[in-house]
């Protein structure tokens, strides 16, 4: 049993383990340093396990974000934790799951539980553990936070759907971008296995809101939905091919979010990309998110972003922009007559500020003063808008000219691309973005 197995090892030498292999896991960002209070400010900083995210309503989060173990049956040749690789193993009893979340609430350190894992003999057997922990949790603890529970692909669906009631979110991992990606680098899954818990999971969270209606006080299943993840450059996709992946399960499995992780070379395999010295390609997967955006919060369908002919997103143009320069004969856009979904296309105009020109246009003509404090950002939008038939400064309607003033404003790329930082994007699928960080989406 687990817990025989692992009698040698104390619960700090297991976080220690368990949270370094969790790092690699996109859903969420770690803090990654330890500070203390000094007596002179509020709250502290706790290395271990800790990751910052967004809640629905805004408020900045922390999750413990642990495995519960690291052991695996499988072979992933792109995995850490991987079944060949020689690195300390660790497993978490069901009880020491529920000591941690507790004791890290009570100092107040988390408000919730993310929680993966590698397999553990079977799906079944590791998922059997978990399902313990969050049952154990939820009931013997009274613990009403937020839990985020990855689901391994094979487990049983009855087992699914007992914890699917004790989740707020349940993520099946994609893990690549096609079959053909999963057969090279990942043998021992298919995308059959992968697809039939994300489909479980759709159905019975639609089952659960016709219960709902019908009960008010019937239990709820994943709540806060589910969602998934995909490494990017570990295998040969383009953007194209990887964006269109991202717009089926959108639309053919109702998710929440699709993360994209930026493939980290810790193992060498020759059906590995070669290492060249660059490090992870953080410029793609941050291109890919903000073509995510676009496609949940801004109405673009994956075909008009990209071509089979042009298949990689710009590194110099964010998508909306790259897609703007294209098309340019449908600017510019008249702001106090344009439909809602037109203003959504405007390079500088975010789904919010295009909210609030449509409702405080009915009450008088808008000027580019007016959009500025709406939270246009008018650095780009100035090319695309007009107001009152009038551009704010007399540009020209041309792709070169548009182009290098647009390149001169100097875009915050991810680290290694030109030198700015790069923020990781959150767990949630929230609506919580104000101006200055439409700004990088669009």
């Amino acid at each position: 049993m687990i817990m025989e197995l692992q009698q040698s090892i104390s619960i700090a030498d297991k976080l220690k383990i368990l949270t370094d292999a969790a790092k690699y896991d996109v859903a969420c960002t770690s803090s990654g340093t330890q500070r203390s209070n000094d007596g002179t400010g509020i709250g502290s900083c706790a290395q271990a396990g800790i990751c910052h995210s967004f809640s629905a309503d805004g408020r900045c989060i922390s999750l413990l974000k642990i495995l519960f173990t690291n052991e695996c049956i499988y072979d992933c040749k792109y995995c850490i934790n991987r079944r060949s690789n020689d690195v300390p193993r660790a497993s978490f009893t069901p009880d020491e799951i529920c000591t941690l979340t507790m004791e890290f609430y009570r100092r107040n350190y988390i408000e919730g539980l993310f929680l993966s894992s590698g397999v553990l003999k079977s799906p079944d057997y590791t998922m059997d553990l978990i399902y313990a922990a969050l049952y154990k949790l939820r009931t013997t603890y009274r613990f009403q936070g937020y839990i985020h529970v990855k689901a391994i692909p094979g487990t049983s669906q009855e087992l699914l759907e007992r914890l699917g009631f004790l989740a707020d979110r349940m993520s099946v991992n994609l893990e690549l971008p096609t079959a053909e990606g999963l057969r090279l680098l990942a043998p021992h899954k298919t995308r059959e296995r992968i697809l039939a818990p994300m489909r479980l999971v759709q159905n019975r969270m639609e089952e659960n809101r016709q219960e709902i209606q019908l009960y008010r006080n019937a239990q709820r299943f994943v709540p806060a939905g589910q969602s998934t993840q995909m490494i990017i450059g570990a295998t040969p996709e383009t953007d194209f091919q990887i964006i269109h992946v991202a717009e089926a399960l959108y639309k053919k499995f109702g998710l929440k979010r699709v993360f994209y992780s930026a493939f980290v070379h810790v193992n060498e395999d020759a059906s590995l990309p070669a290492r060249t010295g660059e490090g992870p390609p953080l410029l793609r997967e941050h291109r890919l998110y903000q073509a995510d955006f676009l496609l949940r919060y801004y109405q673009f369908q994956a075909g008009e972003l990209l071509t089979e002919e042009n298949p990689n997103f710009n590194i110099f143009l964010d998508p909306k922009c790259n897609w703007a320069l294209r098309n340019l004969d449908v600017f510019p856009v008249e702001v106090n007559t344009a439909r809602y979904e037109l203003l959504l296309r405007v390079p500088g105009i975010g789904y919010k500020s295009a909210g609030r020109i449509v409702k405080a246009r009915r009450y008088g003509k808008l000027d580019f003063g007016d959009l500025k404090k709406m939270g246009v950002v008018l650095k780009r939008a100035l090319y695309f808008l007009t107001c009152s038939g009038k551009m704010m400064y007399p540009v020209k309607i041309e792709e070169d000219y548009i182009t290098r003033n647009l390149l001169n404003v100097k875009e915050r790329l991810p680290e290694g691309a030109g030198g700015m930082t790069f923020r990781q994007l959150s767990l949630f699928d929230d609506v919580r973005f104000g101006s200055a960080a439409e700004g990088g989406v669009i």
